[in-house]
């Protein structure tokens, strides 16, 4: 039962994390001190790793761009990707990292002020390192949904009226 709650604690979260103890407790029927405790263990077990707010930046900041880098790379001996995604990661610019399939090894989401500003970051600072083989920038013109959020505004329906 107590696993069938975390799961339960954990959706509702993910959908917002700004939901109480006592307003999830409401939610699921359960008391208080469990959800307070179940919380508390998934935040010790690393489970949940931080509560953060989906911001439209695009709405209040025009000098933010975010890009997408493609990054194959020569695995390291003993350590996989791991080595090189580690030192990837530790940049501030450097916003996501993902192991990939396919046709690249690693996928590099960054944010910086603009284009190039992120083109001397890869030139500069990924492309340089030893187990990088190649680099590909796309750049995010637009975000229409992003972890389930819709960033555009509600359609306004314009169809005509019709009189007869």
């Amino acid at each position: 039962m107590k696993e069938n709650l975390k799961n339960k604690i954990l959706d509702i979260l993910n959908e917002n994390c700004q939901h109480t103890p006592a307003e999830i407790a409401t939610m699921l029927g359960a008391d208080e001190s469990l959800v307070i405790s179940a919380i508390d263990e998934l935040e010790g077990d690393k489970i949940i790793l931080g509560y953060k707010a989906m911001i439209n930046w695009e709405k209040i900041v025009s000098d933010n761009v975010i890009a997408l880098i493609e990054l194959k790379v020569t695995p390291q001996r003993g350590e996989g990707f791991d080595k090189i995604a580690d030192r990837i990661y530790k940049y501030p610019q450097v916003d996501t990292v993902y192991l990939m399939s396919g046709g690249f090894d690693l996928t590099v989401i960054i944010n910086g002020k603009t284009m190039k500003e992120v083109a001397m970051f890869v030139a500069e600072k990924l492309a340089p390192m030893e187990s990088v083989v190649s680099t590909a920038t796309h750049f995010v013109l637009k975000k229409y949904k992003e972890q389930g959020v819709i960033f555009t505004d509600e359609e306004v329906d314009d169809r005509q009226v019709i009189t007869l």
